[in-house]
């Protein structure tokens, strides 16, 4: 079979350790030292630069790195209309040094005044066409299950909504908006990406869900039908992808459990075309799940992690692959290789340097072509 269009067999999931440089501008703007362009034009040069890098460590699957972004989903959701930032979470997990996230509350009817990612997407493309590569631009956007999951009905304004029902096609609309903008401005990979359908997957995480949303069978099936109506007038030619994680803070992770509570969901019920699939360690669980997998549908195996500096084992990374591709209908075929996460999800990124990064990255490279063959788009 072929991968969908923007796919690869070495591919990634965005996010890479951000450079000094783009830290301490952002902390000036923070301050009131840099002017939002200013700021712009600095994370623009970085961004030209991480293209490159991303290129020549034989990914073509490029994104901006996230360098934009303080949060993988916060820098997004806090332009859509009615949301708003409030105070920050609380965790089944305390994180390392204490960093939580803010929390985004629905204050009012949601909506999206403007485009949001249109103008980080075209001056990407502008980059990996200055490269004179031939690649995918990559758009990474948080899953809308965001702005629900850590919500309660109290975080939810109930004078904007009074039941849920108009509160998740206004959060599906905008979503629709998004993509036609997106679309429009010539972007044709989008991945959403969702830490929630995997924390159902952990018990603790979902107990709590059900405190907060009833019946976790039924909210993954609901969140099911808020993607999939997401993505519904997207076109033909628009891949989607969807990236689980279970939490990615400086090398921490915050859920466990493997995917079998969600995976009739995930694989039978989402209309992506691709999913990015945490299963670095033991706690993403056993292969088994993919059994679901139905025969057009790919996963980007996540079997190696950035969260470790330490280089991996060729040939235990290939065993592994080889173990998921005995419970997939059509084996490796239907399989890719990546990283379990990005390098940096928040903008303090994980414990290894950045030639500890690209080393992995080319390590991946190698080992896609050593499975797959040289051309890594088929």
């Amino acid at each position: 079979m072929s991968l969908p269009n923007g796919v690869y067999r070495a591919d990634q999931v965005g996010s890479f350790l951000r450079p000094k440089a783009v830290l301490e501008a952002r902390e000036q703007a923070a301050e009131g030292k840099l002017s939002p362009e200013q700021l712009r034009e600095i994370e623009d040069q970085h961004i030209a630069d991480v293209v490159k890098k991303q290129l020549d460590a034989g990914l073509r699957s490029i994104t901006d790195g996230e360098f934009r972004r303080q949060w993988f989903h916060v820098d997004f959701l806090r332009h859509l209309a009615g949301v708003e930032l409030r105070g920050a979470l609380q965790s089944t997990n305390v994180s390392v040094g204490g960093t939580m996230p803010p929390r985004l509350v629905v204050v009012d009817k949601i909506s999206h005044p403007k485009s949001i990612q249109v103008d980080d997407f075209k001056f990407l493309e502008s980059q990996i066409a200055a490269a004179g590569a031939k690649a995918t631009t990559k758009v990474c956007i948080p899953s809308p299950t965001m702005v629900h999951f850590r919500n309660t009905r109290e975080t939810i304004d109930e004078k904007a909504y009074p039941t849920l029902e108009p509160f998740f096609e206004d959060l599906a609309r905008v979503y629709q908006e998004e993509l036609d903008d997106l679309y429009k401005a010539g972007a044709r990979f989008v991945q959403l990406d969702d830490t929630n359908l995997a924390y159902l997957c952990d018990p603790k995480m979902r107990s709590e869900a059900e405190q907060r949303h009833g019946d976790a069978n039924v909210l993954a099936r609901q969140y099911a039908a808020l993607i999939n109506a997401a993505i519904s007038k997207r076109p033909a030619d628009m891949t989607i992808g969807i990236h689980l994680c279970r939490g990615n803070h400086r090398s921490q992770w915050f859920a466990q459990g493997g995917y079998e509570p969600v995976a009739e969901v995930l694989f039978k019920d989402l209309n992506v075309d691709a999913y990015f699939l945490e299963y670095d360690d033991a706690r993403s669980g056993d292969f088994s799940p993919l059994r679901h997998l139905p025969e057009n549908k790919v996963v980007v195996l996540g079997v190696m992690t950035s969260k470790k500096p330490d280089l991996e084992n060729k040939a235990d990374i290939i065993k592994r692959l080889n173990e998921a591709a005995s419970f997939c209908p059509k084996g490796l075929k239907q399989l890719c290789l990546s990283h379990q996460c990005g390098f940096s999800s928040t903008s303090e990124g994980n414990d290894l340097t950045e030639d500890e990064q690209w080393a992995k990255v080319k390590l991946q490279a190698e080992i896609a072509r050593e499975v797959w063959g040289d051309d890594l788009s088929i």
